[in-house]
């Protein structure tokens, strides 16, 4: 059975978004009452449009609509951090992932690939019945995501929740997209399916950087409470030997994270659904 639809979440214009629009609206007029400034106006536009696109190119940013960097004081307070893991699920990779995470009682938060779900459907399911979360990653993983026109990225994140929504029985709570890469067309779209957009307080770049020793400084330093760390076992990379980086990273970083008192959850776990 497919579960329950979330509730919408009203969406709101950022600041950026709202000077972006009246400036829209006074090019028109200015082109209205003074055609022969076309010039100055199309100026004024092309400017917009390339720091909207720089906004978008910043996985961290605000500007373009609520984003979750970082869990909430609560959690903060609680000695929780978020480990999320993106791109999967890999049937070489990923049993081995939740095999270490068994080991070490904690959670994560796997961002799922639409179609590779459907290639992988009762490992899906294994994510789900050890305790963990699979959360939408959109249902291709176009790597030209933040391109697509508001109808595509709109179809993207539908489709993404309808077939993780029905193979693992529960519906997405969360969307990251490719890359962490955006537009201003995400986020009414994202309101529209009462997702909310999580990003992370650090990455290990585990896609392209075979030195797994480099990857784990990058997620243990100044690890603390309340980070969201990025990992990945789709798409892995692997270190000299032939392991992906996340298999040789992740026990260590968990090590790293009780030795600090840290206790890694779910996203879901602590945060409730349009509250982020």
């Amino acid at each position: 059975m497919t579960p329950p639809l979330h509730p919408r979440r009203r969406w709101r214009p950022t600041i950026l978004l709202g000077l972006s629009f009246a400036l829209h609206l006074g090019v028109l007029l200015v082109l209205v009452w003074r055609p022969a400034w076309w010039r100055e106006c199309l100026g004024a536009l092309i400017a917009n449009h390339l720091l909207l696109t720089a906004v978008g190119l910043w996985p961290r940013s605000q500007a373009l609509g609520p984003n979750l960097r970082r869990l909430p004081e609560a959690a903060i307070q609680s000695g929780h951090i978020a480990l999320t893991v993106d791109d999967g699920p890999d049937p070489e990779v990923t049993p081995q992932v939740l095999d270490i995470l068994d080991r070490y009682q904690a959670q994560a938060t796997f961002f799922c690939i639409g179609s590779q779900a459907e290639l992988h459907p009762e490992l899906c399911r294994a994510i789900v019945r050890r305790g963990h979360a699979v959360e939408n990653h959109s249902q291709h993983h176009h790597y030209h995501f933040s391109a697509l026109g508001p109808w595509r990225m709109a179809q993207e994140i539908a489709a993404g929740q309808a077939t993780l929504s029905r193979i693992t029985g529960q519906r997405p709570q969360f969307f990251r997209p490719t890359a962490g890469l955006r537009s201003p067309f995400l986020e009414p779209i994202l309101a529209r399916h009462g997702l909310t957009l999580a990003s992370w307080t650090r990455r290990g770049f585990d896609t392209r950087d075979r030195n797994a020793e480099t990857v784990l400084r990058r997620l243990t330093d100044h690890l603390a409470a309340g980070d969201i760390l990025l990992l990945h076992d789709g798409h892995a990379a692997r270190t000299a030997a032939g392991t992906p980086v996340i298999l040789d990273v992740l026990p260590r970083l968990l090590e790293a994270a009780r030795a600090r008192g840290l206790r890694a959850v779910t996203l879901r776990a602590v945060i409730q659904p349009g509250t982020a």
